[in-house]
């Protein structure tokens, strides 16, 4: 697999919408070349860095071809005439939820990374498409993108290759397991699996060995609707 970056992105943090937070969502291409470390871009920045950005989610990756269903689905938005609608560091062409794999390592300019969990969407992304409920309607869709760590430093730049270099889980494609998370699977065996696979991320690990635990799924709704489903003055975590 060999997939070119048709566009790198990053953003800085900056009032979002009418929500009355700051986030860093909001990407914007960069044409020259960064260097990519272990926290992610040069130059980009995140708001909440307890739930958005370090190792585990250095980049950002969103597949291009996911924007026609969603102007379908949307009509008209001026957020989707261009790359980083969803605030994704990497935009391509070629390669998807269905095509990538946990653990999958690629070459990326210089660098080298690798594939550590898909999205969970947040409320932000609510405010950002001015859509109420659109972070639920990303995550039920499986359209969310993914996310890398870093193994090697390195330059990266708007045209540069993605290559596959290792493929340790091939039966864990990101779609396979989003379903298994987003259709609230109870089956222990299978979660046992996932809570034990190395290159998932921490987070994602420990998701999945409490779901097989305690036989209960996760309550999702702080995360998909912010401040909609807090208490006055409460804080919501994304």
């Amino acid at each position: 697999m060999r997939i070119a970056i048709d566009t790198l992105l990053t953003g800085a943090v900056r009032p979002l919408g009418n929500s009355g937070r700051d986030s860093g969502i909001d990407k914007q291409p960069v044409p020259g070349r960064l260097w990519l470390g272990p926290e992610g871009l040069q130059g980009d920045e995140q708001a909440d860095r307890r739930f958005h950005g370090g190792p585990e989610k250095a980049l950002h990756h969103y597949a291009r071809e996911h924007y026609p269903a969603w102007r379908e689905e949307l009509g008209p938005r001026a957020v989707l005439d261009a790359p980083g609608a969803f605030g994704e560091n990497l935009s391509t062409t070629g390669m998807t939820e269905s095509d990538v794999c946990v653990g999958d390592v690629f070459a990326a300019g210089d660098a080298l990374i690798q594939v550590s969990q898909a999205r969970q969407p947040c409320w932000k992304l609510n405010h950002r498409f001015d859509a109420p409920g659109m972070s639920a309607r990303v995550q039920a869709s499986g359209k969310t993108g993914w996310y890398y760590r870093v193994l090697r430093e390195g330059w990266l730049a708007q045209g540069d290759t993605l290559s596959l270099q290792d493929r340790p889980h091939p039966q864990w494609t990101l779609a396979r397991v989003q379903d298994i998370l987003n259709r609230r699977v109870l089956d222990a065996a299978l979660l046992g699996k996932l809570a034990t696979l190395p290159e998932l991320s921490p987070n994602w690990r420990a998701l999945f060995e409490k779901r097989a635990r305690l036989g209960e799924i996760e309550d999702w709704k702080r995360r998909l609707e912010g401040d909609a489903a807090e208490p006055s003055g409460a804080s919501p975590r994304s």
